[in-house]
């Protein structure tokens, strides 16, 4: 718990204002609790046995202004904790995004998209109410049960003692309690993220579901899950629910002492009724405080271990350095040397030596798990290259930063995405609205005709994932997005899979004016999209077999000639 503390330092000490503000609400609360119990000692020494009628009239307001000043104590502590406490994790949300964003794709492909939604959701609410609402009451019922300690001793030492004697009775337990729910706390957290993940499948796949009949299927996977969920936070329960009654059965041990003790300090003259009652009341004060900073502790537990899953996160490094050379100028030159690329032991490029111009239209064919992708994946550095060197315009690309390297990319993959915005939002993404542009990006791409017909034209709002549009409608935004962007190099994964061969054309024949001085790489599945390309590169196993024009390879590769016999 000390380590997680520890990580939390850097955030408090940017709310000390705030913290000003906690202490006085604190103070303020403490002591008009201890002046509670005070009051108890006029009452009865005054009121009840020298029947003095202008203390009775006094006291009512006495216990009014307490509770008063008590009560405006705990809204400052709460108000300016919760500020603290919404603040730090509303930082920590972007810090948690920001990082898992510019982590290397591999990353990204190893940890499911649930898994990292509950880390910047569940896990970073659990660590909310413990800043908000679980740290500032600690500090208030610790400094109660410190301050009312203080008061009993002040009272009567002797009986102090035999009143406090059963608290070190309530470390032991409270330590081991704490460590097996810490145990359960990461349990749970990571079978949250199970249900969130399956919950996250089922929603994306909601079409799949429905046209094989598969929902009964789906809620019996979701409901093991759910189930588990289920199990695991009972045992959380179990555990966490006995520091309640533990604590009040061993500090009951105490007051039968003090009854005993007092009552006899009492008989014997030693102590008046009132002294001795507010010396009980100070004790039954402090067994609530006492009994809460349990709980809370307890409870704790559970933020430490979300804690300790959001720094982990936080911690990570990621596989791919950035550069430190921006690049200002278009790319004009790619040169691969002796590349390969391997994902774990396995290669997904071999030996790869390739050279590409400015205004030159390549095109990369194979069988799938060729290698074509990941070729691609080098250009973005989704990963780098595990041997040899890529070199952007006679820089080698690490050297490069990768904003400015993505900058000067634009992409058509083989899954289009679609976000939750205008279509016009969705050209134009990531860079400036500039609505004549947008039009004429839409032109180029063939999408003009569809658009007009939309409800509100280029502001007609998407639905998740495009579903108001056919994927030949997705596919052509995919396509403006990349053309209103106005990079030097375009790398077209599968761009027109999902158009007609018209529509393919009509493209084609738009793109060839716009990407004269550009770079363009494409992956192709038809035959149409590649034989106009100035030079084709056939892949196979991760290596690089054939290269040539259209017509010079069905001359001299055996290898392109059947793709292009499955291409036609």
């Amino acid at each position: 718990m000390k380590a997680t503390f520890k990580r939390f330092k850097p955030y408090f000490k940017d709310y000390k204002r705030y913290f000003f503000y906690v202490v006085i609400g604190i103070v303020l609360t403490v002591s008009a609790t201890v002046a509670l119990a005070q009051v108890m000692q006029p009452l009865i020494d005054r009121v009840f046995v020298e029947k003095d009628s202008e203390m009775l009239a006094l006291l009512p307001f006495m216990v009014i202004g307490i509770y008063f000043v008590k009560s405006i104590g705990r809204y400052i502590q709460s108000v300016s904790m919760k500020y603290i406490g919404q603040h730090i994790i509303a930082r920590l949300r972007e810090q948690m995004l920001e990082k898992i964003l510019h982590m290397n794709m591999g990353f990204l492909y190893e940890n499911r998209s649930g898994e990292l939604i509950s880390r910047v959701t569940n896990d970073i609410e659990r660590v909310k109410y413990f800043v908000s609402n679980m740290l500032p009451e600690l500090l208030r019922e610790a400094l109660t049960v410190v301050a009312l300690v203080g008061y009993v001793v002040y009272l009567n030492p002797k009986l102090a003692l035999y009143a406090l004697v059963v608290l070190p009775l309530v470390i032991y337990p409270l330590i081991k309690i704490a460590k097996r729910l810490k145990r359960y706390s990461h349990r749970s957290q990571e079978k949250n993220a199970d249900v969130v993940t399956r919950l996250t499948e089922v929603f994306n796949n909601a079409e799949i579901i429905k046209a094989n009949a598969t929902e009964n299927y789906e809620m019996e996977r979701f409901g093991v899950q759910n189930w588990q969920f289920f199990r695991i936070n009972m045992k959380a329960v179990y555990v966490g629910d006995v520091v309640a009654p533990l604590l009040e059965i061993i500090a009951s041990a105490g007051i039968a002492a003090v009854m005993f003790i007092g009552g006899k300090e009492v008989i014997d003259g030693r102590m008046t009724p009132g002294e001795f009652t507010a010396f009980l009341t100070a004790v039954g004060l402090m067994l609530d405080p006492v009994r809460k900073v349990g709980g809370i502790y307890s409870k704790i537990q559970d933020a430490v271990a979300a804690s300790e899953r959001i720094f982990a996160v936080l911690d990570r490094k990621t596989e791919i350095d950035d550069g430190t050379v921006e690049l200002k100028e278009d790319i004009q030159a790619i040169e691969f040397r002796d590349v390969a690329l391997r994902y774990g032991e396995k290669y997904a490029l071999r030996d790869i030596n390739l050279a590409i111009r400015e205004g030159q239209n390549i095109a990369l064919v194979g069988d799938s798990g060729g290698g074509k992708s990941s070729l691609i994946n080098l250009l973005l550095r989704f990963y780098d290259a595990s041997e040899g060197e890529v070199r952007i315009n006679g820089r080698p690309i690490r050297e490069l930063t990768q904003h400015s390297l993505r900058h000067h990319i634009s992409v058509v993959s083989q899954r289009v995405y679609i976000f939750q915005d205008t279509l016009a939002a969705n050209v134009a993404y990531g860079q400036e609205m500039d609505e004549a542009r947008v039009m004429e990006a839409l032109r180029l791409s063939d999408a003009s005709e569809f658009v007009a017909s939309l409800p509100e034209g280029i502001h007609t709002m998407m639905e998740e994932f495009g579903a108001n549009l056919s994927g030949g409608q997705r596919q052509r935004i995919a396509i403006a997005r990349t053309i209103y962007k106005h990079a030097s190099l375009l790398l077209l994964d599968e761009a027109t899979s999902a158009l007609d061969n018209e529509s393919e054309k009509r493209i084609q024949k738009a793109l060839e004016a716009y990407t004269q001085d550009k770079i363009t790489i494409t992956i192709a599945h038809r035959l149409s999209t590649i034989e106009h390309a100035d030079r084709i590169y056939v892949f196979k196993e991760g290596r690089i077999v054939a290269g040539g024009t259209h017509e010079a390879l069905l001359e001299s590769s055996e290898e392109y000639q059947k793709l292009a016999g499955k291409l036609a």
